[in-house]
C-alpha cells in the first residue's frame, strides 16, 4: 500500500490506487475465476457513485495509458 500511494502522489493523481496484497478485492470482482491464482488485468472505470462504468478486459500494457485517457473521454469523465 505504501509503494502505491507514493507512486500516486509522484503523479499528483487525483484518484486511489487499489492495494490488494491478499487478493480480497480481486476474488470479489472475479479476476481470480477458475482458480487463478494470480488476478486477470482488467481496467474498472468507477464513477464518483460507486458504480462500475465500464470494464476494460483486453489491456495491452504497451499502450493502455492512450487506452484509459480515450475511455474516459468517451464516459464524458471530465480531464483534470
Amino acid at each position: 500500500m505504501e509503494t502505491n500511494t507514493k507512486f500516486a502522489e509522484s503523479l499528483d493523481l487525483d484518484y486511489p490506487i487499489l492495494s490488494d496484497p491478499d487478493r480480497t478485492v480481486a476474488e470479489e470482482y472475479g479476476l481470480l475465476a477458475g482458480g487463478r491464482k494470480v488476478p486477470n488485468r482488467w481496467t474498472f472505470y468507477i464513477g464518483k457513485d460507486g458504480k462500475i462504468l465500464h470494464i476494460d478486459k483486453s489491456v495491452k500494457a504497451g499502450n493502455h495509458g492512450a487506452d484509459i485517457a480515450a475511455k474516459l473521454k468517451e464516459l464524458g469523465v471530465d480531464e483534470k
